[in-house]
């Protein structure tokens, strides 16, 4: 009898946890999400609309130039162990170098045998240039930029907003020229609405898209896993418990 009325009582304590949790919810009026924000300031660089030099990857290709000689010229394929082979250069690693960088390396080598060698590369075929899109989309994951994307254009590709998404905050990620991760939102249901400039933010490679899910449907996740999963209660075919927002006696009914 005693175990009984001891499950009794915390199943009641967790009862009046989670009505005093949708008190606040209410309480809280419209604004019933978590922003999208760093935790750490330190973690995140200031951003900057300037987009940093692209990294060569696997499959791209590549054409090396010698100015005066240019029967040494030729095209290099980025092998799936991130390095190219030239003629006179030979094996050099390019994964992850900028075109400047590469360049530098393949002037460096062709020095061995030539005198003071003129080089100029070009990115031909940018097969690794990819955008991630995440988060409350159709289709979430990597997309090929081989061409100028804007953040609307992305999500679109990715297979639009779904039902939960929260058009006004979406999160950009994108690393700064010195390496360190950079962080904006943007409201791309205003450049819907009103052609805000927003949805035209040009992408760059590496670049992160999260959509996150809206208010509300953060409140029904909410509940489906803390009420409906973790406190033991049957509801009857009647039960609803509503969100009211700003006080206004109207509000989110969930049955």
């Amino acid at each position: 009898m005693a175990f009984i009325l001891q499950k009794i009582r915390q199943q009641a304590a967790r009862l009046a946890l989670a009505v005093a949790l949708l008190t606040v919810l209410a309480a809280c009026g419209s604004d019933l999400t978590v922003r999208p924000r760093e935790t750490a300031s330190n973690r995140f660089a200031a951003w900057s609309d300037a987009v940093p030099a692209y990294r060569l990857g696997t499959g791209d290709t590549v054409q090396v130039s010698y100015l005066f000689t240019p029967n040494l010229d030729e095209e290099a394929l980025i092998a799936p162990d991130g390095t190219i082979t030239l003629r006179i250069a030979g094996r050099l690693q390019a994964e992850g170098l900028t075109v400047e960088e590469l360049n530098g390396a393949i002037t460096e080598a062709s020095a061995k045998w030539m005198r003071q060698p003129v080089t100029r590369v070009a990115v031909r075929e940018a097969r690794a240039a990819r955008i991630y899109v995440g988060g409350q989309v159709g289709r979430a994951g990597a997309i090929p930029l081989d061409r100028r994307i804007g953040a609307l254009e992305a999500v679109l590709l990715a297979g639009g907003f779904t039902d939960e998404a929260r058009t006004s905050e979406v999160v950009l990620i994108r690393r700064s020229p010195d390496e360190s991760p950079m962080l904006r939102t943007l409201n791309l249901q205003d450049f819907i609405q009103t052609g805000g400039a927003d949805g035209t933010v040009p992408l760059a490679a590496g670049d992160i898209l999260y959509v996150p899910r809206s208010g509300i449907a953060e409140v029904n996740l909410w509940i489906d896993q803390f009420i409906n999963k973790v406190l033991p209660f049957q509801r009857s075919a009647n039960f609803t418990y509503t969100v009211t927002r700003n006080g206004t006696g109207t509000g989110t009914v969930f049955p």
